[in-house]
């Protein structure tokens, strides 16, 4: 209860807004802090102090983003922020290919889809780092874009194909 008065970690303080990334450290509470602090503002009324809306969601729902427990105050707690709510986040199928569902404005659902977008294109072009040195240790590859690195990558592999071809010969 303790954390409610006095919150030591940005998922402590907003987790009013539903499924706040708990690590203040990983990547993806890095990419996902813009998206929380903007719902903070849009969802926290001016005269309510945050720790009132806190308690509302560990009295009402339990700390729950499913789960009433107490219909009155969940109620009051979803009309006190507008609605605004972070349902879930997750990757799937590679670390990277974030995605995020929300209840909010076609501000929140704009940088919602810009992070997502952001935090593939990152990802992705890791990846394709990774694969172009294993084929090439010596190259550079940092500061290519995304579509150069991937004609190199197939260039490479082409490459490569080639070696094993005149190697059998």
């Amino acid at each position: 209860m303790i954390e409610v008065f006095f919150p030591k970690t940005t998922y402590e303080k907003y987790r009013y807004l539903g499924s706040v990334p708990w690590d203040d450290e990983g990547d993806i509470s890095k990419a996902m802090l813009p998206l929380v602090l903007l719902m903070d503002h849009k969802a926290k009324p001016g005269w309510c102090p945050r720790w009132f809306l806190r308690l509302l969601h560990r009295v009402g729902n339990r700390n729950s983003s499913v789960r009433v427990y107490n219909r009155t105050l969940s109620n009051l707690l979803r009309h006190l922020t507008k609605g605004y709510f972070i349902w879930d986040y997750k990757t799937k199928w590679k670390d990277y290919d974030l995605r995020i569902s929300i209840s909010g404005d076609e501000e929140c659902w704009f940088l919602l889809r810009a992070i997502e977008q952001a935090f593939y294109d990152r990802g992705f072009k890791e990846e394709l780092i990774e694969e172009l040195k294993d084929l090439d240790p010596k190259g550079y590859y940092k500061g290519l874009p995304t579509e150069v690195l991937k004609v190199k990558l197939l260039d490479l592999q082409n490459q490569s194909l080639e070696d094993e071809e005149e190697t059998e010969i």
